[in-house]
């Protein structure tokens, strides 16, 4: 996929990833077998991201900005 997103399907896909969990939080015994198949939609997800120049990782600052953490970098 090399086309960009337009406006709104790119902000749906930043709503619908800040609800997704951290692959960090993605265990077998919490998924089950599926785990991996989970994982791989994430990484899905954030090469998307990746591609609409955005950085999956300040997408929940920028969706949920009072319920986020300050950056201090």
């Amino acid at each position: 996929m090399s086309d960009k997103l337009n406006d709104e399907a790119l902000m749906a896909l930043k709503i619908a990833f800040s609800y997704m969990p951290k692959a960090i939080e993605v265990t077998k015994y919490e998924y089950g077998d599926n785990y991996q198949h989970v994982l791989q939609h994430i990484e899905t997800v954030r090469e998307v991201l990746l591609l609409n120049d955005v950085d999956p990782d300040e997408v929940d600052g920028e969706i949920n900005p009072d319920t986020s953490p300050n950056s201090c970098y």
